[in-house]
């Protein structure tokens, strides 16, 4: 179960996933950044999780941040059934660069008959491999965050970006210098048929959340706006 050898930090949504609404039991194997990652997020949010991972030294740092933490080989079918894996809820499959390793236990995690398995792709043929194994969901994380170093990259206001489409998404957007003291309407931003042709999905102040927020509603130095839109037209909110 190698590491995430990438050296870049990474956070997984998993959206779609059957976890928010009760405490769920969650297997997570491969400890690198993004399992031990999702690992501590889980248990801090309250479920049951167990972490897995052969070396022992990705498993100690774990010690009473997760439910079990485990050193043991989960590509051994044997020793999954001795941890009782079978009896999770989900099972989150985070090993990194050995995609054999990823792809075995997978297989074994859906032979056993676990309800939702979430896996790691490390590219596009892994990560249909993974789906006609039948894996309820894929995710790759190297190609999320490059996408988004990719956007942030020369939009100094952008603090996150979410893909919809290839040339479409959502972003997070420090409020410009510019536009303190303004209103929605002012600046621009009442609608997609507007200055910016973008719709504002969210205004962020603090810990305050408004969605949908008025055209009239003042905007301050340090709030965020959530917009979505075209790539091309979001990039020129900065401009």
């Amino acid at each position: 179960m190698g590491p995430n050898e990438t050296g870049v930090r990474f956070d997984i949504k998993l959206s779609g996933v059957p976890i928010a609404t009760t405490k769920k039991q969650v297997a997570v194997v491969g400890l690198g950044r993004l399992g031990s990652g999702v690992a501590r997020t889980l248990y801090q949010l309250g479920h049951d999780v167990m972490a897995i991972d052969q070396d022992e030294a990705r498993v100690q740092p774990l010690m009473g941040q997760v439910t079990y933490p485990v050193a043991g080989d989960a590509t051994s079918d044997t020793v999954l059934a001795e941890l009782g894996v079978d009896n999770m809820d989900i099972a989150v499959v985070a090993i990194g660069q050995d995609v054999q390793a990823n792809i075995m236990v997978s297989v074994l995690l859906k032979t056993m008959g676990l309800p939702y398995i979430v896996a790691r792709a490390h590219d596009k043929l892994h990560g249909a491999t993974l789906e006609r194994i039948g894996c309820n969901k894929v995710v790759h994380p190297e190609a999320e965050m490059g996408a988004r170093l990719a956007h942030n990259l020369f939009n100094p206001d952008a603090q996150e970006y979410m893909e919809l489409t290839e040339s479409y998404g959502i972003s997070r957007i420090r409020v410009p210098d510019r536009f303190a003291n303004m209103t929605l309407r002012e600046t621009g931003f009442t609608g997609v048929r507007d200055k910016y042709g973008v719709s504002v999905v969210a205004l962020k102040r603090g810990d305050e959340i408004t969605l949908s927020p008025d055209p009239d509603d003042a905007l301050l130095s340090g709030d965020i706006l959530v917009v979505a839109g075209h790539d091309e037209l979001v990039g020129r909110i900065s401009t």
